[in-house]
């Protein structure tokens, strides 16, 4: 039986190169401006249907987690965001006991970097959704 140490497995050293020479924010904005702010044909969790919903533009983004997947022969990056409105809506937010997080936003790339898939999870009672 072969035993592999995956704590010094050479794939923690590329996922580390591979999300040092990436720029995420660069990415998200990217997806956020082709789909022009706007989410088409959102289910929420309680299988409410929403054709479409329009981001405010005013968003600032986090990259909380990333991850290389595997199935079968294709290789994928997944990458995702916390998705929080801008600090100066701070004041406004705070007037209306609003949390400053709109959602999350995980984009999925192939190793050549092209878009496969997206997954939102929005907070769909904010007020300042559309």
């Amino acid at each position: 039986m072969t035993k592999l140490q995956l704590k010094t497995h050479p794939v923690w050293q590329d996922l580390t190169e591979v999300l040092a020479n990436l720029d995420a924010n660069a990415l998200v904005t990217e997806h956020l401006e082709l789909c022009e702010y706007k989410i088409s044909g959102y289910w929420d969790e309680q299988d409410e249907f929403y054709e479409e919903i329009i981001l405010p533009r005013s968003l600032s983004f986090e990259l909380v987690s990333s991850a290389i997947g595997f199935t079968g022969q294709k290789r994928w990056l997944q990458l995702k965001f916390f998705l929080q409105f801008v600090p100066e809506l701070a004041e406004y937010l705070s007037n209306h006991n609003e949390s400053k997080n709109l959602g999350e936003l995980t984009l999925i790339y192939d190793e050549n970097l092209q878009f496969i898939d997206e997954n939102w999870q929005i907070n769909i009672d904010s007020t300042l959704m559309r």
